[in-house]
């Protein structure tokens, strides 16, 4: 199968949830194979960023918050929407200072991911921030209460293991870069 044969086109397109929680889309597609799907559905994101924070004492700025989807509070690294006009690398600055108070002299690219590329198009950027340091209080939107807790970088493996972080782009983001800080692997592919 040559890369032509492998999209599918789309012949038709309307937003039906247009919110600023979501934004989502129904498609009529062609496949190659001649079939046509009437109604495919597509979340549509501008991506997010996701910070992995570490302070000059190898400490790792985590968040725990409610999460409405799974109504749980989960611990995760800080993390948001890209808002729009902004690049992936502005989001990672504003997220990592609005969630956390933290701020760091320079922000490095690590990775993109797609989250889900059966059901939407996000992407999740993956940016390490070295010598983050505080900087003042949190700045949070009217919808979130974010409480921050120091992780010693040691100690992440040990939160991955017995199930204390469990969202699975943010699991793959702590190996990701831990893997990347120990030498163990290449680094994945910059996607676009």
């Amino acid at each position: 199968m040559n890369e032509g044969e492998r999209h599918w086109r789309i012949t038709d397109s309307e937003v039906v949830i247009d919110t600023p929680w979501l934004r989502l889309r129904r498609d009529r597609v062609d496949l190659p194979s001649g079939r046509t799907i009437e109604g495919y559905y597509v979340r549509e994101s501008r991506g997010f960023a996701v910070i992995f924070a570490l302070t000059p004492s190898g400490e790792v700025p985590l968040v725990r918050q409610y999460k409405h989807g799974v109504g749980e509070v989960v611990l995760e690294l800080p993390a948001g929407m890209i808002d729009a006009g902004e690049s992936p690398q502005a989001a990672a600055v504003r997220e990592l200072r609005e969630e956390t108070g933290y701020v760091a002299p320079a922000l490095e690219h690590v990775a993109t991911f797609l989250t889900d590329p059966t059901h939407s198009d996000a992407r999740m950027h993956l940016f390490l921030a070295r010598d983050a340091v505080p900087s003042g209080e949190q700045d949070l939107d009217p919808t979130e209460e974010i409480d921050v807790e120091l992780v010693p970088l040691d100690a992440l493996a040990a939160l991955l293991e017995d199930g204390s972080i469990r969202v699975s782009h943010h699991v793959a983001a702590i190996h990701t870069v831990l893997n990347a800080l120990h030498g163990e692997h290449a680094r994945p592919p910059r996607m676009r």
